[in-house]
Parts: structure tokens; sequence; C-alpha cells
């Protein structure tokens, strides 16, 4: 073998040979999107070919990334769980830490709607993937956790919050309301709670 030769073999991988890798994934959150999309105005019943027409790729690009149904509300899910934990940090840095927490609880409105609406499949996903359930408990609690010990000290809330009565009051509100309408009346719901969060100033401040 040359020197020539000796060189090209030992050559690192160039950034157009990763390039496939950065589509890929590209096109995968394409997918996740186009599915939220799809399940939000068509329902849970979207078609697999509609959700690869609104992501802009093949039939055959969504079944490599996703070869079942539950897999793509599986990725959905996933991916809103994920998108509650993310916020966190970027909230805290952007907003005092008693409005990071009473935006974060509007996300999860948000992130409660979209689960209403894949819920007849979900079930399906959590019976096969046995951490998926696990996984989403541990980074949403950890999420509440983080929000309200920051704004408990930040002296703006009350000291006797527990992060896991908040999480089920919000899931009551949530979850409680049937209406077509429930997202707008949640909302005003997840205020008059954040109200009561607050750090009440005057002598009768027992929570001080």
């Amino acid at each position: 073998m040359s020197g020539a030769d000796q060189i090209n073999v030992k050559r690192k991988p160039t950034p157009q040979a990763r390039k496939p890798r950065a589509d890929s994934a590209r096109n995968r959150q394409l997918l996740i999107d186009a599915a939220k999309a799809g399940f939000a105005e068509v329902g849970l019943n979207v078609s697999l070919e509609e959700i690869a027409r609104r992501a802009g790729v093949g039939i055959g690009t969504l079944y490599r990334h996703f070869p079942t149904r539950e897999a793509v509300v599986e990725a959905v899910y996933r991916r809103e769980v994920e998108q509650l934990a993310e916020a966190v940090p970027r909230l805290l840095e952007i907003w005092p830490a008693a409005e990071a927490l009473h935006k974060w609880m509007h996300l999860f409105v948000d992130y409660i709607a979209t689960k209403r609406l894949i819920a007849p499949s979900l079930g399906t996903a959590v019976a096969r993937t046995s951490t998926l359930h696990t996984t989403s408990v541990e980074l949403i609690t950890g999420a509440i956790s983080t929000l309200v010990k920051r704004a408990i000290a930040s002296g703006a809330v009350r000291k006797d919050i527990d992060p896991s009565d908040l999480l089920r009051a919000m899931v009551g509100v949530s979850y409680g309301n049937p209406d077509a309408g429930w997202q707008a009346s949640a909302r005003r719901l997840i205020d008059i709670l954040m109200d009561g969060l607050r750090r009440k100033t005057g002598a009768h401040d027992a929570t001080a």
C-alpha cells in the first residue's frame, strides 16, 4: 500500500459524512410535529400517509422512524414531556421564579391538551414500553419541584406548597371539564390557583 493510500485510510470522517445523521434527526422531528398537528386538526385516525405529507417526507421515511402508529403516538407523547422539562431552565432564565412557575403551569395545560387527543392510543404505548410512564412522571415531577423550590426561595409564594399537591390540582383542572372549551376554563383556573400560591404580605400572613 502506498503512502497516499495509507493517508486516505486514516483520514477522519468529513462533516459531509455526518450530514445523513443530521437529516435523519431533522426528519424525525418534522414527523413528530406533523403528527401532533394532524392529531389536533384531523383526529387520532389521521393517516400515516397524511402525516408524512405534512412533514414533507415519503412514507418510507416515516416507517423507518416509526414502524407503527403506536410508535408515532409514543414519540409525540415523549416529546411533549421532554418539552415540559426543557422549558424549566429557559423560563427561569427569562422570568422571576414565581412567573416562571405560572407560565409553566400554562404549558402544562398545552401538554394535557395533546395527551387528551392521543389518550386512546397512548395506553397501548405505555403497556408496550414499561419505562414510558415512569420516565414521564419523573421528568414532570422534577420540573415542577424545581420551579416550586425556586419560587419559594424567592419569597414570592407560600412556603407550605407541596409540588405533588400542586401537580394534582393542575391535573384536576385540566381533566375535570369534558366540554370543548375546557382549555380556556383550565387557564382561568390556573390563574386563580396561582393567585392562591402567592405569598400574602401583612400581619395575618401565617405562611411567611
